[in-house]
């Protein structure tokens, strides 16, 4: 398993994985929300890209694995219950982290968290953030796991939801 900053090359690759994973989630017992070129959006992807912050989990030259960490948060987060007081320059957020679900169980997502947590530390952050679709358990299991506490349940607008409940999730650095 490698995990990598995806290049533009890639483009094509991660919208390609990012469709397949969510045609394998249709019908599943977790409903992640997400919508083909809606979220994650093309815009999204390509800028992710072009600006380092798109990661790709490979097997085997396949990519099995996706996730974006950058500074970008909801709209709701500057008004939200955090641990610790830091600027929107001093938290790394996790995006999008996916794994395809025929590679599920092998430690992908787990290696992921891994890696946002040793970029955090190396940037000098204070802390993650990310929110999860309410009642998503696999990703709120996964993310209590490595110690991030749950903060609050905010309402929020996404372009694929709509407005829903969310889960906000901090883990201090």
């Amino acid at each position: 398993m490698t995990i990598i900053k995806a290049v533009p090359d890639q483009y094509e690759d991660v919208r390609s994985f990012y469709h397949s994973l969510i045609d394998a989630m249709e019908g599943s017992v977790v409903y992640v929300g997400w919508q083909k070129d809606i979220y994650p959006a093309p815009e999204f992807l390509e800028g992710s890209i072009s600006r380092g912050e798109l990661y790709i989990v490979l097997e085997a030259d396949q990519i099995v694995g996706a996730m974006v960490c950058n500074h970008d948060s909801n709209e709701s987060y500057p008004g939200s219950v955090w641990q610790i007081e830091a600027k929107g320059d001093e938290v790394l957020l996790i995006h999008a982290l996916g794994v395809h679900p025929d590679h599920a169980r092998k430690g992908y997502a787990k290696a992921m968290v891994r890696k946002a947590i040793e970029l955090a530390r190396e940037t000098g952050m204070k802390a993650i953030r990310l929110d999860v679709l309410e009642n998503n358990y696999p990703a709120e299991n996964l993310y209590i796991g490595f110690g991030f506490q749950y903060r609050d349940t905010l309402k929020m607008y996404y372009e694929d939801t709509g407005w829903t409940n969310f889960k906000l999730f901090e883990y201090v650095i």
